[in-house]
């Protein structure tokens, strides 16, 4: 799946984070319900990582997430949309598709609240795919 290069810069029960050698961080979802202040602790740290690199692209791996509760959905949103998480130039994200529909389902709800934001992301089936689109922007 993932290189043996990569390296664990923060985990919890919600997921953890991988630094890549080619400046993205891979923020990779546990299986299974997850507290709230778990993901907190998850997106807060993505967002230090981002900073402390200064790199603006991530790969988002849902392939085995679980829906998003209500209040996750409304925390990512106001964090990640309104919060300090956005840098000047924006952010690009590799999407790789939760097998659940369900998650599928929370995840476009909350990608269309994106496009107001300065979130370039796209959606994939494949890690290939998804790594090969980040390597290409600038």
């Amino acid at each position: 799946m993932y290189s043996s290069s990569l390296s664990l810069y923060f985990e919890n029960a919600a997921g953890r984070l991988l630094e890549h050698p080619d400046q993205y961080v891979i923020f990779q979802y546990h299986p299974g319900k997850r507290k709230f202040t778990d993901l907190q602790a998850l997106l807060t740290h993505t967002g230090i990582l981002l900073r402390r690199n200064n790199w603006y692209k991530l790969l988002g791996d849902q392939r085995l997430m679980v829906p998003f509760t209500e209040e996750e959905s409304k925390w990512i949103v106001e964090y990640w949309l309104d919060g300090p998480q956005q840098r000047a130039g924006g952010l690009y994200g590799a999407i790789l598709v939760a097998h659940d529909v369900f998650a599928r389902l929370s995840m476009s709800q909350i990608m269309h609240e994106a496009q107001a934001a300065s979130l370039t992301y796209r959606l994939f089936e494949n890690e290939k795919e998804a790594t090969t689109w980040l390597r290409q922007l600038p």
